[in-house]
């Protein structure tokens, strides 16, 4: 076996990704395993489409890159699981954690649900989404181990792949807690004034790379316009829409910054089959606005950490601003002690020791 190994005993940690590089969510959370791995003396082997050389973590690993040169986009997380199969027989890399979607996985990370998006979003399936419910049928179904990210990502499983329950494990991502932690008053306030956020305006985040899905036209329609003291800032892809009460951040590798200098964040997504970016805000004292349905986070997050609305009745979001926006006037909006507002500890090594007991359950069977 050529998995890496770290001291005589020690566990091999192989795994596979669409990149190691900073993206999206399931990318972040790569770089935040390899990260916490680092800090143990490990060193995995990850194979991904995309290796960003330029980053830390890309030499703190034993990278495999495959090529998609001539790929077509709609194809190209069809022949990365035929080459990732193919290198996996090679090198003998067991047991395979596999981020994104591949027969070849062992340990199979669940952190989306394809066939829940198309619903949520009252999407007709198209040709390629039949080859992507494929892939994620066979990802789950040939894995020895399900890891899913939630508890609503488990029952998906279930009901959309069939997988027996008795296979799913449930492991909340962690988030990296030095990097996304809270700051004074006196920090917040240069930081606002760093971004130019008013003062005399309650300021609502919207993290968002895909506004259908994330919400921004709820978000718009709920802060945009009216009178309220209250600014919407969107973190990622420009908006496609204007709106008087409306500003654009751009997008931010700085983003725990952003999280202290706002007041709140909105997870207002449709679908949303965890949310790092709620408990990445916690994280940072700053609490959020959370749909209490198709959103994964909101099982995780409790007390003053979350104002919940219910994304089917009319005025839910509404009044959750204006809770927000009364403890933002008497100045007790931000999070005392942001810990206490999760019901899991969100740091990397309790992750990691999850992961490690999949591993050698593997190796074990």
């Amino acid at each position: 076996m050529n998995a890496p190994r770290a001291g005589a005993g020690a566990l091999p940690w192989v795994f596979s990704n669409h990149g190691l590089r900073h993206s999206g969510g399931i990318e972040r959370y790569l770089l935040t395993l390899v990260r916490g791995l680092h800090e143990r003396g490990v060193r995995p082997t990850v194979i991904a489409k995309t290796i960003d050389r330029s980053i830390e973590e890309a030499g703190w690993v034993d990278a495999t890159a495959v090529s998609m040169f001539g790929v077509p986009g709609k194809l190209r997380d069809l022949w990365f699981d035929r080459r990732l199969r193919a290198l996996k027989k090679r090198h003998g890399w067991f047991p395979l954690i596999a981020l994104n979607q591949t027969a070849a996985a062992d340990i199979a990370i669940s952190g989306s649900n394809h066939p829940a998006h198309l619903a949520a979003m009252g999407l007709a399936p198209r040709r390629s989404d039949g080859w992507k419910t494929a892939l994620e049928h066979a990802h789950l179904q040939r894995s020895r181990i399900v890891v899913a990210h939630s508890q609503l990502l488990a029952q998906q499983a279930v009901e959309h792949h069939g997988i027996a329950a008795g296979k799913i494990r449930v492991l909340y991502p962690p988030v990296d807690t030095l990097r996304f932690s809270p700051v004074d008053a006196a920090r917040r306030a240069e930081l606002r004034a760093r971004f130019e956020l008013p003062a005399d305006r309650a300021v609502f985040l919207l993290a968002s790379t895909g506004h259908a899905r994330k919400g921004l036209d709820l978000a718009v329609k709920a802060l945009g316009h009216g009178d309220r003291p209250t600014l919407l800032v969107v973190a990622g892809r420009p908006p496609d829409v204007q709106a008087p009460n409306l500003r654009y951040l751009g997008y931010r590798t700085d983003i725990e910054d952003v999280y202290r200098a706002v007041d709140a964040t909105l997870v207002v997504s449709r679908y949303e089959p965890f949310g790092l970016v709620g408990v990445e805000s916690v994280c940072c004292g700053t609490p959020v606005l959370v749909a209490s349905q198709g959103v994964g986070c909101a099982e995780v997050m409790r007390g003053d950490g979350a104002l919940a609305f219910d994304p089917t009745q009319p005025g839910s979001l509404d009044a959750a601003i204006d809770t927000a926006l009364q403890r933002w006037r008497e100045g007790r909006l931000h999070l005392a002690d942001p810990r206490a507002a999760l019901t899991y500890d969100p740091a990397v090594a309790p992750h990691l020791d999850g992961l490690a007991e999949c591993i050698a359950a593997c190796l074990a069977g």
